[in-house]
């Protein structure tokens, strides 16, 4: 057993400050990731900050005709909100796959951005692992990889990032206001996690005692339908094999003029597909145009021994996503 303290704060300033006098602490709001990490002795905090009771879970309509979504918002009122239904359909279905009722009741918004991975060499302490502890080696490298990353990772770091709502976000151009000692700040959604590199034990860019307030989605394109999709080996409660969130707009002729790619399940962070974006600008999104595109975003992939077939599923994913949107642009938003 660990001890530790614990205290509730009311509000974020306080919450930044209680960090900052307890550089030990972690923020808690659901616990669904942190407390079962300090469980299995992944996560030993010294002091917990409980900000569930912050003013943090409306979801609110911004003045450019866009969402501000507090940190607080469980991901089933959020999956469920009539506006996100409407209008950032990716955005539900993603949450919607992710984990199960009971854990979509307690997980929140900031907390699903802040969820680590489920590598088993990161949750196994007697396993090496440079994320868990950094210069020890990483296990998975040469060992089961068949769930790890075939994008962007290095010779310190092979695991993937979990979250399914990251993915939809990083699509929609979200963005994520934190709050710390330094004041506020906003960082991209495809920008927030980061790759492994030499410092795989850094999950995002978010520096000591930031704290996640709220989450910004922009109006999307007009005309723009957007769907997610994932692939695991059951139909419930599985982290993504890969995953792809896809938004699309075409002009009356059926040619692409706004197209948003991210992949989940491939990368230590949710992947924005930039270079098959670009390709797909000024084409036809039919499987043709969309399987080029998405090949020449993978050719950077780099499987291990036991997770080649991500990139055929991948690109499987993306192509079906697109040419399904493009099949009727003047349906409703989602599929």
């Amino acid at each position: 057993m660990r001890p530790f303290t614990f205290e509730r704060v009311t509000s974020p300033e306080q919450a930044v400050s209680a960090f900052a006098a307890q550089p030990r602490a972690r923020y808690l709001a659901g616990g669904t990731n942190l407390v079962d990490l300090m469980k299995l002795g992944v996560e030993a905090p010294e002091h917990l900050i409980d900000v569930s009771r912050l003013p943090l879970n409306e979801v609110a309509t911004t003045q450019e005709g866009g969402l501000r979504i507090g940190a607080n918002v469980r991901n089933s009122d959020l999956a469920a909100h009539p506006a996100v239904c409407r209008t950032y359909p990716a955005l539900s279905q993603a949450l919607l796959a992710g984990a199960s009722g009971q854990l979509r009741n307690l997980a929140t918004t900031g907390g699903n951005f802040l969820q680590r991975t489920r590598c088993p060499y990161f949750q196994d302490t007697s396993a090496p692992c440079n994320k868990r502890e950094p210069g020890t080696g990483c296990s998975a490298r040469e060992g089961v990889n068949r769930d790890m990353a075939v994008l962007g990772h290095s010779e310190h770091c092979v695991a993937t990032h979990p979250s399914d709502m990251a993915v939809a976000m990083a699509a929609y151009d979200a963005e994520v206001e934190v709050l710390g000692p330094e004041g506020a700040r906003t960082v991209p959604a495809a920008e927030f996690h980061r790759l492994p590199g030499e410092t795989p034990e850094q999950d995002t860019v978010l520096r000591p005692g930031e704290l996640i307030s709220h989450v910004t989605l922009g109006p999307p394109p007009e005309g723009a339908r957007a769907a997610y999709r994932k692939a695991r080996d059951r139909a419930s409660y599985a982290f993504a094999l890969a995953s792809a969130a896809a938004v699309l707009a075409v002009d009356e002729g059926g040619t692409v003029r706004h197209a948003a790619l991210a992949f989940g399940g491939l990368a230590h962070r949710p992947w924005r597909a930039r270079t098959a974006e670009e390709a797909l600008i000024g084409s036809r999104a039919d499987a043709e145009s969309v399987g080029r595109a998405v090949d020449a975003e993978l050719a950077a992939a780099r499987p291990l021994s036991e997770n080649a077939f991500k990139v055929p599923l991948a690109r499987s994913l993306a192509v079906t996503l697109f040419t399904r949107l493009a099949e009727n642009p003047t349906s409703p938003a989602g599929t």
